[in-house]
């Protein structure tokens, strides 16, 4: 498990930037997804029920002003940091993993 920090800028106000911290990348890449699920619920309040294919959350991935993280890489002591489309590649491979279940 590596301690992981998700850096959020949803639109081009720098003002809206936030940033969660999660124990593990996977934690992580699910905080990302359930952003994506708010947001759904957000703009489709009386829907009861909210789903989604991974090309929608992919392209609300792309239209944020920045999304990116920072993984501890435990053997040099720092922060590593990644961009949106390593976070979409982990998204997928993690959501494949779930589906597979």
């Amino acid at each position: 498990m590596s301690h992981t920090i998700l850096l959020v800028q949803p639109g081009k106000r720098p003002e809206a930037r936030t940033y969660s911290d999660y124990e593990s990348v996977n934690e992580c890449l699910e905080g990302v997804c359930k952003i994506y699920e708010e947001y759904l619920k957000r703009t489709n309040p009386n829907s009861p029920s909210i789903t989604y294919d991974i090309s929608q959350l992919f392209d609300f991935i792309d239209q944020m002003a920045d999304l990116s993280c920072l993984v501890y890489e435990k053997t040099s002591g720092k922060y590593v940091p990644h961009n949106k489309d390593w976070i979409k590649e982990k998204i997928y491979i993690l959501l494949r993993k779930q589906a597979g279940k």
